[in-house]
């Protein structure tokens, strides 16, 4: 197979240092398994002291099984895995650990969730969640090996964080295992304060190339430098344009500070790409050209130029829903297979309309990665509470869910065991408080006003009238949280409450859709249907055709992430979604979110202003 100039330079590099830049589609895995036959066999290096590092095992076990297709069938004994693996590899082979030793996500959850349920001074709604956010700030804090001290948590307060994590690592050390992070943080550890074990090692790897090197966080940098010397033949293969992980503590800033400690590392760009048409590569190069922070690079299509992107407005996120199936359905009456499709959004929230359509509609579709049911949250549930109230339902668990919510001050003493609730029995129990039956009487009045309503009607009453949102600022004061945060799900929950005209009719779609969802968590890996998955998971993907669906300000860039990570990350984020695309990519926004008008997002302005000029 012929080779484009910048893969033969890549693949035939000497010793010493190397930086590859690898655009998407420009054929990376070819060029880093070419090399290692290249090393083999014209340099004669031994396949044993070769040392291949992923992100992923699916990336690690694809590269070997690519290897071997390469070598006609016969199996080099090269070593090949994620860093987890290569650095579990190398303390179990200095401390004899055994699987034994190793803190599951599943006992590490269980902890975590123990710890989390004995914080009195923290009152967590959404217990799943918080402790999802909790693990992802453990893991920051030991890949950056930052001081505890110093860190500012965004899950929760300070003294709280600094509290949970250090009852943490006290229970994992008493149940004497070693998390996934501990593995990188006792490598880096191992060497430093045993010279004699790197040097072994460093004898053993005197070749090692890193796939997705953009993903790096700081300690496995930190680790793989003093593995790579004194020889230095590091061949790093990366896009700074992919950089999509600093929220998981991955630094794409390493890849410029590997040029500043290797000076004399030679630097080349996979110049073509051969996944996209012309046009997608041009328009995605003129979206992430607005970075300042990158190495420049000038990439071509080997396809022709192919479709015109193609970017649509739309009124609002169910006639955008309408649209994204209308359009799925006719590229596969043109013959794309569905599993071809992908439909990316940045956060979860944003597929809703859409999912709920390809449901109505019996499209098949598949998710990648856990989706969670907005139907689940605790201010859905109150909503949906408030309406079998509203609807005659006194039953004692929905009158205690929603009671003093906004505080009405009632008592749970107020409602007998195992009865349904009576209006007239509260008004007996608080005889002799007339301001609260004041708020008696104005809580039944409010349930009879909105059982008069369609359900988007009667949340509007609860928000404005009864003063639900009044309730979620007091929520979210009291737990240092953004409130922004909750109103995003009530406007969501507010949307997808329009088209019903009772709540009978809503409760009975939210079956359907929970339902759906729960079958879709069941499916295997490798399902069937159109991809629905968030812009992160997408990465080192391709598909035929790509709908990036809710291109809004506020969506993508997404606000939240703005303030954290910055534009430039979030247009990298935009860029990669683009660079799925092989054949075709629409792009649609909405013009009004929540009876309220929204931007089109800064990206699609850049593309669009391009394409103008």
């Amino acid at each position: 197979m012929g080779f484009s100039r910048a893969q033969s330079q890549a693949i035939m590099h000497g010793e010493g240092p190397c930086l590859v830049l690898a655009g998407p589609g420009s054929g990376k895995t070819l060029t880093i398994v070419n090399r290692i036959q290249y090393l083999v066999e014209k340099r004669k290096v031994r396949p044993e002291e070769i040392l291949i590092i992923t992100f992923t095992k699916y990336a690690a076990a694809e590269m070997k099984l690519r290897l071997k297709a390469l070598m006609e069938g016969k199996s080099l004994p090269v070593t090949a895995g994620t860093f987890h693996g290569i650095y579990y590899g190398i303390l179990k082979w200095a401390y004899r650990l055994g699987p034994q030793n190793i803190f599951s996500e599943e006992e590490k959850y269980r902890l975590l969730n123990q710890i989390v349920s004995h914080q009195e001074e923290m009152e967590i709604e959404d217990g799943e969640d918080f402790i999802r956010q909790v693990i992802g700030e453990i893991s920051i804090v030991k890949n950056n090996r930052m001081d505890l001290k110093t860190y500012q948590p965004k899950c929760c307060r300070t003294d709280c964080f600094q509290k949970i994590y250090e009852e943490y690592e006290t229970g994992r050390k008493q149940l004497r295992k070693i998390d996934f992070d501990d593995m990188l943080v006792l490598c880096y550890e191992l060497f430093i304060k045993k010279p004699d074990a790197l040097a072994a090692w460093q004898k053993k790897f005197r070749y090692i190339l890193i796939d997705e090197f953009q993903d790096i966080n700081q300690v496995q940098y930190d680790v793989i430098k003093m593995l790579a010397a004194p020889e230095n033949n590091l061949f790093a293969v990366g896009d700074d344009d992919q950089a999509i992980y600093g929220f998981r503590g991955a630094n794409a800033k390493l890849m410029f500070q590997f040029k500043e400690e290797f000076p004399q590392a030679k630097e080349i760009l996979l110049d073509v790409n051969y996944r996209s048409g012309a046009n997608i590569v041009r328009n995605a190069l003129k979206v992430i050209g607005h970075n300042k922070v990158r190495f420049a690079k000038a990439i071509q299509a080997k396809k022709g130029n192919g479709a015109s992107i193609h970017v649509q407005e739309t009124k609002d996120s169910a006639e955008e829903a309408e649209y994204v199936a209308r359009e799925i359905a006719a590229r596969i009456g043109e013959g794309t297979k569905p599993e071809k499709i992908a439909v990316l959004y940045r956060i979860h929230t944003d597929a809703r309309a859409l999912s709920e359509k390809l449901v109505d509609g019996k499209i098949p579709f598949q998710m990648r990665e856990y989706m969670p049911n907005m139907y689940q949250h605790f201010i859905a549930k109150d909503f949906c509470t408030y309406l079998r109230m509203a609807g005659g339902e006194r039953s004692r668990g929905d009158f205690l869910q929603v009671m003093n919510r906004p505080k009405r001050y009632l008592g749970r003493d107020c409602v007998s065991a195992g009865k349904d609730v009576d209006f007239e029995e509260l008004r007996k129990f608080y005889f002799d408080k007339e301001w609260m039956m004041d708020r008696i009487d104005q809580f039944e009045w409010d349930l009879k006003m909105m059982g008069k309503m369609a359900p988007y009607a009667a949340i509007q009453y609860l928000r404005k009238r009864i003063g639900y949102d009044d309730f979620l600022r007091e929520y979210a004061k009291g737990r240092q949280m953004e409130v922004s945060s909750l109103f995003e799900v009530v406007s969501e929950l507010e949307e997808a409450a329009k088209p019903f005209l009772t709540a009978e009719e809503w409760f009975a779609h939210i079956e359907e859709y929970t339902d759906a969802l729960k079958q879709k968590g069941k499916q295997e890996k490798g399902g069937s249907g159109v991809h629905l998955m968030t812009l992160h998971a997408a990465k080192g993907l391709e598909f035929d055709t790509v709908f990036l669906i809710q291109a809004n300000e506020g969506h993508i860039p997404y606000q939240k992430a703005l303030s954290e990570a910055g534009e430039e990350e979030e247009r990298r984020l935009f860029y990669v979604g683009m660079t799925r695309a092989e054949e075709v990519l629409k792009i649609s926004y909405v013009k009004l979110k929540n009876e309220k008008e929204i931007a089109p997002s800064r990206f699609v302005e850049e593309l669009l202003e391009e394409k103008q000029s």
